[in-house]
């Protein structure tokens, strides 16, 4: 899995016309599955995320993690994080077929509810416009990938 975490004042979702999802300060995930991920790339990628300390204390500090500013997650399934960029069109062949995707893309939003953080999100293969106000800009890259090297 691959995941770009913002940190944000706010960020919402809307699709055809309607807002589908919304937060105030928290994280707009958004999230492309590939392949070869599971369950277990879910459950680490979302106990990354809630324990992930980006938020600043008293002393300016990234220091606080999501659970301590009582903020809230925004998750967009992104299979583009997946493309193929080798020629000028991005090819797509390197993500998840929607079978494996949307289940996984389901699983990780249940994991962040069960860790306390019932997600606001869009709908899977929907066209969105998400919008956002970044805070800082903090933005941060996951890919699971690297977990997986590791293991071997």
């Amino acid at each position: 899995m691959k995941a770009v975490v913002t940190r944000v004042k706010s960020a919402s979702v809307t699709i055809e016309g309607k807002v589908e999802g919304a937060i105030g300060q928290g994280y707009l995930v958004l999230l492309g599955v590939g392949p070869e991920d599971s369950e277990a790339e879910a459950d680490y990628l979302a106990e990354k995320i809630v324990h992930l300390r980006v938020f600043e204390d008293e002393q300016g500090k990234m220091n606080l993690n999501i659970e301590q500013v009582g903020g809230e997650i925004l998750v967009i399934s992104q299979f583009t994080l997946y493309a193929d960029l080798s020629s000028r069109r991005p090819g797509f062949s390197h993500a998840a077929p929607p079978s494996l995707a949307e289940p996984l893309y389901n699983y990780f939003m249940a994991k962040l509810e069960e860790l306390g953080f019932p997600p606001q999100h869009g709908s899977f293969g929907a066209d969105m416009q998400v919008e956002s106000i970044n805070d800082g800009p903090v933005t941060l890259i996951f890919d699971t990938e690297e977990m997986r090297n590791k293991k071997k």
